[in-house]
């Protein structure tokens, strides 16, 4: 795995992104979009605490490119995320065509980390990318942005009433 300082600054948006999910009161999560030249194509952060949980960015980003990429321009483009997807996600992208992957924290991590809090499973198992779309690179964990992802999280189960419903896309 090779991440470079461009990667790293479109996963500090993604952070960043996940932060202001949390501050609207809702799960932190945080997603960009790449074209093959740089360019920042579209980006967005969760919105599921209206009860509409598929409204994840990484879903979000994959309707967007369908809509706006050419087949080729999506297999050349890059989704950088807080957080390797959830299924949902995975199979989205794959269906998509989408390039890379690149994402700050894994669902191993944020698996371990809901099982130290004592946060119960979600209700979608807790696959990788590579599980559900085999043919897509996906490149993380980048422990750069671990504990302060991990910060958000434990912040969001601190002040949710219920546990996070789809632990596997930070």
């Amino acid at each position: 795995m090779t991440i470079t300082d461009t990667d790293l600054r479109h996963l500090r948006r993604c952070v960043d992104l996940a932060r202001e999910a949390l501050e609207d009161g809702d799960e932190p999560f945080g997603s960009v979009l790449v074209g093959a030249d740089g360019t920042v194509l579209c980006e967005d952060r969760n919105r599921v605490k209206d009860g509409d949980h598929t409204r994840h960015p990484e879903l979000a980003l994959a309707r967007w490119a369908a809509a706006h990429l050419s087949e080729a321009d999506r297999a050349a483009a890059t989704v950088y995320t807080s957080g390797e997807h959830c299924p949902m996600c995975a199979a989205a992208h794959g269906w998509v065509g989408l390039g890379r992957i690149v994402f700050a924290t894994s669902t191993g991590q944020l698996t371990a980390w809901m099982h130290d809090a004592g946060v119960p499973p979600g209700r979608v198992a807790p696959l990788p990318v590579a599980v559900v779309a085999p043919g897509v690179t996906a490149e993380g964990p980048v422990e750069t942005f671990a504990e302060e992802v991990r910060s958000m999280h434990r912040a969001a189960w601190e002040h949710a009433p219920v546990a996070a419903d789809h632990p596997t896309d930070p």
